[in-house]
């Protein structure tokens, strides 16, 4: 081979750029796995019931220098050591098919497709070995991937050692679980996780939700007391009885589904197990004492997104009530891809009032802070104005206009701490709240043990101008602290939020937010 020169000769294959992974040759060229592209702001799925986008096996034939479909729904893919046929792994099902075959003379039926009949492979395992094995496995890569090689000063062997004999006590894989646990919590590190893996539930067991407050009232009827507004960008947060045509209002009574009346000690939830994603038929006497009508609903089976953005409403206009639409409000809820699109969500109108609020309280962390920073310390250097545009817009876009005030509190956590600190290391605004959770050593989640269960090793440190290395296991503390008591969580109050906006007012009252320039005079004028 002649290396001289190598890089300039290299040429790319004719085709087009996407989301593509795991490029490996066959006997006449090279395949990989071509994934959909998708969006986090809502989701690639329009409606429940509706499948999502397939990834497809696309292979180069490098002799015919023509690119072609293997098959369109691969989720992975091996290739067999003489380079002729592919092994295809598909919803967890196996079939072995030519390197050469294509998506369009290929089917289920043809005799070039062979399934893999897994259901004939016996497999016997021996816990107590598996389990042995798998702890020596967990200390082998804590060792070699910890973020100090030295483990802190922790004398790691002999940690292994101290618990091998209770390793000839564990009787279940969760007592294999808490005993890994509590090796790991002797570095005294933060996201040193053991989880092990999920078993989803069936479907026909998921239960349906209705996306409402509903409770027994004095009259003995569970009636709705409240409906969850739907979040229209966010197709997991739509609410079942807000939907079209169903025209159920808090108040209504819930007396049957499907038929079957509702108890008036267990209320609707007993009769909509296994509902999720199906239609149901709901008996409702109307708030108003009219004469009971029938409503079909599509329960879900997670109302998470539903309720979170409930929240997120509530507090803008808490913000917009309290400022009299002087202060705008922005809620981060993780530093990954779900939390930069919820942060796009509402960026551009809440930056162009006169304050802000950020609020990254319970944020899950991620690795999108030095992102949502970039945005926070925008300064408006000028103004677009444009004929027929409702409002100057600021250069750049989506700079804050006057004063910042974050909100923290004991759960928000890795990069959430670390915009935290952040925002307090570049003197953005005052932190309101409790102290975030501390724990700032990350990790990537590469490795699984025998069986499936994941265990992490804290790997990537960080020093922080000002702290230093103190924000791991202290987490970083607010300007102003302001606990929430349990009375005020339980009766809806929120302290946090309304020092928030009477320093942001106080700060407009110090320092006006950037205004836009009045037009230039007329010329000669």
């Amino acid at each position: 081979m002649d290396l001289e020169g190598l890089a300039d000769r290299i040429v790319p294959f004719p085709v087009d750029a996407g989301r593509l992974s795991s490029l490996r040759s066959y006997a006449g060229g090279v395949l990989w796995l071509d994934h959909p592209v998708s969006g986090e702001l809502g989701s690639s799925v329009g409606a429940p019931g509706h499948g999502r986008p397939t990834t497809a096996l696309v292979r180069f034939d490098l002799n015919k220098l023509r690119e072609s479909t293997v098959t369109g729904d691969a989720d992975d893919y091996a290739v067999t050591g003489d380079g002729k046929q592919v092994l295809l792994e598909s919803h967890r099902a196996l079939r072995l098919v030519p390197a050469d075959a294509d998506a369009d003379s290929l089917d289920d039926e043809d005799e070039r497709s062979v399934p893999v009949d897994l259901s004939r492979v016996r497999i016997t395992v021996d816990p107590s070995a598996e389990w042995r094995q798998m702890y020596e496995e967990t200390g082998r890569l804590m060792r070699d991937n910890y973020w100090r090689p030295d483990m802190n000063g922790v004398d790691w062997e002999g940690v292994l050692a101290a618990y091998r004999p209770v390793l000839e006590r564990v009787a279940t894989h969760d007592d294999l679980v808490d005993l890994l646990w509590e090796v790991h919590g002797e570095l005294g590190t933060s996201h040193a996780y053991v989880v092990p893996p999920g078993r989803p539930g069936l479907a026909a067991r998921r239960q349906g939700l209705l996306g409402a407050d509903i409770s027994r009232h004095a009259d003995g009827r569970w009636r709705v007391d409240r409906i969850l507004p739907s979040e229209t960008s966010d197709p997991q947060a739509r609410s079942p009885l807000a939907a079209p045509g169903v025209a159920i209002r808090p108040g209504d009574a819930v007396l049957a589904v499907d038929g079957v009346p509702v108890d008036p000690l267990t209320g609707p939830a007993p009769l909509l197990a296994g509902t999720a994603d199906k239609p149901v038929e709901l008996t409702v006497a109307p708030a108003d004492g009219g004469r009971p009508r029938y409503a079909v609903v599509v329960p879900l089976d997670d109302e998470e997104q539903l309720r979170y953005h409930a929240w997120v409403r509530e507090c803008r206009e808490k913000v917009t009530r309290l400022s009299g639409g002087r202060l705008g409000y922005l809620h981060v809820p993780d530093m990954v891809s779900s939390g930069w699109a919820q942060l796009h969500r509402d960026l551009h109108t809440e930056v162009a009032k006169e304050g802000l609020i950020v609020d990254v309280r319970e944020n899950r962390g991620g690795h999108t802070s030095q992102l949502v920073l970039e945005k926070l310390t925008r300064q408006i250097l000028g103004w677009d104005l444009v004929r027929d545009s409702t409002r100057p817009v600021s250069y750049p876009m989506d700079a804050p206009r006057g004063p910042i005030v974050a909100i923290a509190n004991e759960h928000a956590g890795s990069d959430g701490d670390m915009v935290t600190a952040a925002i307090k290391i570049l003197g953005l605004g005052p932190v309101v709240g409790t102290r975030t959770w501390g724990g700032v050593i990350g990790i990537d989640s590469r490795y699984r043990l025998v069986d499936g269960t994941l265990v992490t090793q804290p790997k990537y440190a960080i020093w922080l101008r000002n702290y230093e290395w103190g924000v791991e296991n202290h987490g970083v503390d607010p300007d102003v602290e302001v606990p929430i008591p349990p009375q005020d969580y339980a009766a809806g109050r929120d302290p946090q939020l309304d020092e928030a906006v009477r320093l942001a007012l106080e700060a407009l009252e110090r320092t006006p937010a950037a205004q836009p320039p009045e037009l230039p005079p007329l010329p000669g004028a």
